[in-house]
């Protein structure tokens, strides 16, 4: 197998620089859900986003494909600030977000369509992207008639079929069972090795978040700031047997201390 590794010497690919975001709540008061987040994604890792519920892991990811504006600092992608959704940059969301009507590969090539790829390329790419996940054979089929797991992989699969350079995923396999979810983790690595893009994926589970990142970060609780980036070296490929090694064990319980204290502890060490 081919291992892609971060190039750490490269330039950065995506610079998030001093990001805030607000909204306005009903009573006028202003909810401060993102401050000043920096953080730099290098070409070919893959990056998981922790933090307790309300840190704006989900907010920062959706500025980062372009989704929602800042309401200050800015993202760059190429050395170009991001407004509105960035050619280069895919997002899975956790809902599978297919559409029920549509068969696997027409909702593949709707991503592609919105691109204004032609029929015939897109098509292929489709039909390509849909056998490189192993979907093969289910082209035809519907939503309703897939596992979790294969939805999952749909919905993957249409954003792999874009050919990103960023790939933006919100807890992708928050709703897979856990055998399932060992499964989706390996499939994934196995893409990354393969292509070589840039991952940053949202995750609530510690163990994903170190089997699968090359490094995590973790945020404090509303509003959400970098508390602490964790630099996971464990060596490639990794295997489900890593996750019962004493030294994964003591940095899933060190993680859990940082991210349990809303970043404080983190915070404290530094």
């Amino acid at each position: 197998m081919n291992v892609a590794a971060p190039a750490l010497n490269l330039a950065p690919l995506l610079d998030v620089e001093g990001v805030c975001k607000s909204f306005r709540k009903p009573d006028g008061d202003e909810l401060v859900v993102l401050e000043n987040v920096n953080l730099r994604l290098r070409p070919g890792e893959i990056v998981g986003l922790l933090g307790r519920s309300g840190s704006g892991k989900s907010t920062l990811l959706r500025a980062i494909a372009g989704l929602d504006e800042p309401s200050g600092g800015v993202v760059n992608y190429l050395g170009h600030a991001v407004h509105g959704p960035a050619a280069g940059i895919a997002m899975v969301f956790q809902s599978f977000a297919l559409f029920p009507w549509l068969t696997v590969l027409e909702n593949v090539q709707l991503g592609l369509e919105a691109l204004g790829v032609p029929e015939p390329e897109m098509r292929k790419r489709s039909l390509q992207a849909i056998d490189l996940i192993g979907l093969d054979g289910f082209e035809s089929a519907y939503p309703r008639e897939l596992s979790g797991g294969m939805q999952q992989r749909a919905s993957i699969v249409r954003a792999l079929a874009q050919d990103p350079a960023v790939l933006l995923m919100d807890e992708p396999f928050g709703q897979l069972d856990a055998f399932t979810r060992d499964e989706m983790n390996l499939l994934l690595l196995r893409l990354w090795s393969e292509s070589g893009k840039t991952i940053v994926f949202v995750t609530h589970n510690i163990s994903e978040a170190i089997f699968l990142a090359d490094r995590v970060v973790v945020m404090t609780p509303r509003p959400g700031r970098v508390a602490r980036v964790y630099e996971i070296d464990l060596p490639r490929p990794r295997t489900i047997e890593m996750t019962f090694q004493p030294s994964f064990i003591s940095l899933v319980q060190e993680i859990k201390v940082a991210v349990e204290s809303g970043g404080r502890h983190a915070l404290e060490v530094e």
